[in-house]
């Protein structure tokens, strides 16, 4: 796992600490990153002490907190709270997740919070995700037929093709696989990224989809799908145990049989 980290000549400064109050005997220290770009010349570290008797117990309760009863000013994405929207997706010490589902328990020490790397930040620790959103729609992710629909039913499937988009249909849009892929980092204005290519082979499995000619020859292409190595941080930083490797693997191979046949 490449974990993200800050270089040592990084323009990132100190910033600001907040203590806990006093009396407080169960403290977790929180660093998180702030930058606001309409004020700020360079991004700092902001440090809070925090209560955990008078907090939630998980990550993103840690950053609820912050913002409501410390600091107001600190910007972050959140929902849903129960990992299915997706937007609360950081990096945690090193590893992108979802701060809705890490119990502040699975840390020890100072827990320190980033905005996702490699893409621009917006603010603090809202990331611009426009670029990885337009890749999301270039694979057109909705069911693309030719015939007419059936009379008098919807377009039915059996149990088994349905068992097909297990382990896709999942994902969540998050960005924390894309966005820890190194190969992501260097090409992400050709190569697709692990979390669009799991979308896109969530649309060739599903058996009511009828374009699966032009999907594949849309993918056939020397940077969408081939600048995945198989470096696997897709797979070990996915907040939802999905396997965006294998299935990247699957479109290679689905490609490769075609072109046999």
């Amino acid at each position: 796992m490449v974990e993200f980290t800050l270089p040592k000549n990084s323009v990132v400064q100190k910033g600001k600490f907040f203590s806990a109050p006093e009396g407080a005997t169960r403290i977790k220290r929180v660093e998180v990153y702030r930058w606001d770009p309409d004020t700020d010349e360079n991004p700092r570290i902001d440090c809070y002490d925090i209560d955990l008797d008078q907090c939630g117990e998980m990550v993103l309760d840690l950053i609820l907190k912050i913002k409501d009863e410390i600091d107001s000013s600190l910007a972050f994405r959140r929902s849903c709270r129960e990992g299915v929207c997706g937007s609360c997706s950081m990096n945690i010490n090193g590893k992108n997740s979802l701060a809705c589902i890490k119990a502040i328990s699975d840390y020890k020490g100072t827990i320190k919070i980033f905005p996702l790397p490699h893409l621009d930040v917006v603010k603090d620790l809202v990331a611009d995700m426009t670029h990885f959103y337009a890749q999301y729609a270039s694979i057109k992710p909705w069911i693309e037929t030719q015939t007419p629909p059936p009379a008098d039913s919807e377009r039915l499937q059996s149990v088994e093709e349905r068992k097909q988009l297990d382990g896709l249909y999942e994902c969540v849009l998050c960005a924390c696989c894309s966005t820890s892929c190194p190969s992501y980092w260097w090409n992400s204005e050709k190569y697709l990224g692990p979390a669009v290519l799991l979308q896109a082979s969530r649309w060739l499995n599903d058996s009511r989809d009828e374009n699966t000619g032009e999907r594949l020859d849309d993918l056939q292409d020397p940077f969408k799908l081939y600048r995945c190595h198989t470096i696997m941080n897709c797979t070990d930083t996915c907040p939802k145990g999905l396997n965006p490797a294998k299935a990247i693997a699957d479109i290679k191979k689905m490609l490769l049989v075609r072109q046999e046949g």
